[in-house]
């Protein structure tokens, strides 16, 4: 697949202009405050976000999310709702668990908003004695829901403290919820799946199990506990999300032709990346996806550090 028939890579991404966010990319997205976890924390997180989006108060922003890691969201401000698995859930001020995504769930939010939010690693559910990982496949539920304490975790960013005071909450409360709840370590198997999955997504499960020397029947129910899906549906999902971030233009642009590359033919990348996204990746370009930009950098900026492309606190390539 050349430079020139690749969808969208001609295109500057859609972008809202009734939003506004202190954090941007250079063509003028809204992105995250983000950062990696301090060194006790590496097993246990992938990343730290914090969102801040300012809009007119009656505005509706109709969205998307696809990520790859369970996230605890901390919603601070607007009135949200998800298309979930099980019907629609809708929630103002709230703490929840997100599980991964097998496919785009539509999110829609009115007014600005606040998100404050934690990338959990592969295996920590299992880890701390969690809901199963499966059972939370493109669902979400409620700390009150999980007998967790919300509204401990809904005063841990006070509104006059900045960014970092609230991941330096947060990286507080996690550890504070490992001590209490953890029964085992997350798997390091995981781990390297996960790096694998960030390396190179056209790898075979056969060639991992040999590289991790283990069973590969093991292997895959491994993944299948510790990610809530197959390996193959992993590593094709790990795919596409590459690709919407280069097309969304929060990816190091000197990677694109080896994205591109991961699809056998055009058709095979808009087949795919239609089921995912529900639409082409003509159209993905076109349209504004804030909430999706924003989901794509944050995991991006997080598989260049894991691949080491990027240095933590680096200047991105897209900033």
């Amino acid at each position: 697949m050349t430079r020139s028939n690749r969808p969208g890579a001609e295109r500057s991404p859609g972008v809202n202009r009734a939003i506004a966010s202190p954090n941007a990319t250079r063509d003028g997205q809204p992105i995250s405050y983000s950062r990696a976890p301090a060194a006790d924390l590496e097993r246990w997180v992938g990343r730290f976000y914090v969102t801040v989006v300012d809009t007119p108060p009656d505005h509706r922003l109709d969205c998307g999310l696809l990520s790859d890691f369970a996230c605890i969201r901390i919603q601070l401000r607007g009135h949200w709702q998800a298309s979930t698995a099980v019907g629609d859930k809708a929630a103002g001020n709230a703490a929840m668990l997100f599980g991964p995504h097998s496919r785009r769930m539509p999110i829609s939010v009115t007014g600005s908003f606040t998100s404050v939010g934690v990338f959990l690693r592969p295996g920590v559910c299992h880890a701390i004695n969690g809901p199963k990982l499966a059972d939370l496949v493109d669902r979400l539920e409620t700390f009150t829901d999980l007998g967790l304490p919300e509204q401990r975790w809904l005063d841990l960013c006070h509104p006059d403290d900045s960014p970092e005071d609230w991941v330096r909450a947060m990286e507080h409360e996690m550890r504070s919820l490992i001590a209490d709840r953890a029964v085992r370590e997350p798997d390091p198997i995981s781990a390297r799946f996960e790096a694998a999955a960030f390396t190179d997504p056209t790898v075979s499960i056969a060639r991992l199990a040999e590289e991790f020397d283990v069973d590969q029947r093991r292997l895959e129910r491994i993944v299948r506990r510790d990610f809530g899906m197959a390996p193959k549906q992993v590593l094709r999902r790990a795919r596409a999300l590459d690709m919407a971030s280069h097309l969304r233009g929060v990816a190091d642009h000197a990677e694109a032709e080896a994205i591109a590359l991961r699809y056998y033919d055009q058709s095979h990348l808009i087949r795919e990346f239609t089921e995912l996204f529900g639409m082409s990746p003509r159209q993905f370009v076109e349209r504004p996806q804030p909430l999706m930009t924003i989901g794509l950098e944050s995991r991006q900026t997080r598989r260049l550090e894991t691949i080491r492309r990027l240095e933590p606190g680096e200047v991105k390539p897209w900033e």
